[in-house]
């Protein structure tokens, strides 16, 4: 039961853009930590301090797993949570259970494996280019919906075998997941409609395996290595991760770009400057800035009259880190140039990302191929930010309208 107390806890927002980033500053100014209230009343530590953050995703005493750690949870109790919570995959694990999952999937994202995936990435992306070519009439386009959106899933499916049929519906729960404002029956329909989607696709390649991801992991099942849980689970994870984080990152990069753009020009004059864009955009604009949960083995004491208790939840501000002015000049502009330019977008320690590689490379790869094919694109409307997706974990707009080629539009007016 939530107490009076707890009611007039500050609730973090979900209102995403510019409000997510305003409250970070607000929470990082109140102390090391502040407890804040979540959906469904269930209440955390706030870390938003980029030294303190660094400090607890390798403290001993702070854990991923909340099983027998978080005080008077029930797992499924809470419909919005399941899918950061209720899994057992390398992300909720630590020790050897963590080192084992890790090593299962590992190979996916090895050097090797990532260049061999270089030639299949370009070719999406020129489909994809000639897809907005085809639809360019002088009108808005949403680059999201037809670009940035596309090309993280059709590389994550093609990579884990996800059946064409399959992927509509599984791609639709695997973003709603990072909405999180949705009410309690909604959090639920899909909750359960994700589980749904990774066990079709289970048992899609348990009848037709195939040279992909999801059959290689099958076989670690058979094996007695992968529990039916840690499938299911390890599915929603790399599948999730590795699509929309990505998405978010290629169009966070393209409306940094476009209301920078002497940075742009410095770019394309210099394209090896690419991933200086890619590593800016991750500072500034990270895809996830709210990580649920980690929990307390023991008490932690950070200083100035805090200490997290035993049992409670804290929600880890991966993506404020790289926004702290106390780690960074300048930090909230956008600066290619900078040498301070460390970030924690994909993690930090044993728990670092794995897809971190894939993601940079789909984003070297996607965004000077955009420019390059056109090199005049604007923001649709310059003047008003595109509507943010409604979470405190996303960071990601719903729509990103843009024009091709303004200046023929200009020209035959």
């Amino acid at each position: 039961m939530t107490t009076s107390h707890e009611l007039s806890l500050p609730v973090l927002d979900s209102d995403g853009g510019d409000r997510l980033y305003e409250q970070i500053e607000e929470l990082r100014a109140t102390g090391p930590a502040t407890r804040v209230r979540l959906p469904q009343d269930v209440i955390a530590w706030s870390v938003t301090r980029g030294d303190v953050v660094r400090r607890l995703v390798t403290h001993p005493d702070i854990t991923r797993d909340a099983r027998g750690t978080w005080t008077g949870y029930q797992p499924g109790a809470v419909p919005w949570l399941s899918p950061w919570v209720d899994v057992r995959s390398m992300a909720t694990s630590e020790g050897s259970e963590h080192t084992r999952l890790r090593r299962l999937i590992g190979p996916a994202f090895a050097p090797r494996r990532m260049a061999a995936l270089r030639p299949a990435i370009e070719s999406v992306v020129t489909e994809l280019l000639d897809g907005l070519e085809a639809l360019d009439d002088g009108t808005a386009v949403d680059l999201r919906a037809h670009f940035a959106n596309r090309v993280p899933t059709r590389v994550i499916c093609d990579l884990f075998g996800v059946p064409e049929d399959q992927r509509p519906d599984m791609l639709s729960v695997v973003e709603a997941i990072l909405a999180t404002d949705v009410p309690q029956g909604e959090s639920e329909r899909i909750r359960n409609g994700l589980f749904a989607a990774m066990r079709r696709l289970v048992e899609s390649k348990r009848r037709e395996p195939g040279d992909d991801m999801t059959s290689l992991l099958l076989t670690a099942h058979e094996g007695d290595r992968l529990t039916e849980t840690e499938l299911i689970s390890t599915l929603i994870l790399m599948i999730g991760a590795g699509s929309q984080t990505t998405i978010a990152l290629i169009g966070n990069a393209v409306r940094a770009l476009l209301t920078h753009r002497p940075q742009l020009n410095a770019i394309l004059a210099e394209p090896a400057r690419w991933a200086d864009a890619v590593e800016e955009t991750l500072r500034l604009h990270p895809p996830v800035v709210h990580l649920p949960l980690r929990f307390a083995i023991r008490d932690v004491d950070l200083g100035e009259g805090v200490t997290i208790a035993a049992g409670e939840a804290v929600l880890i501000g991966f993506g404020a880190h790289g926004r702290d002015p106390s780690s960074h000049d300048a930090a909230h502009g956008f600066e290619i140039d900078r040498t301070d330019r460390e970030h924690m977008a994909f993690g930090y320690g044993i728990h670092y990302c794995l897809g971190a590689p894939l993601a940079r490379l789909e984003a070297v790869i996607a965004l000077p191929a955009l420019f390059a094919r056109f090199p005049d694109i604007t923001l649709a409307d310059e003047t008003k930010a595109p509507d943010p997706q409604p979470s405190f974990i996303g960071n990601d707009v719903l729509a990103l309208p843009v024009l091709l080629r303004p200046s023929a539009r200009a020209a035959t007016a």
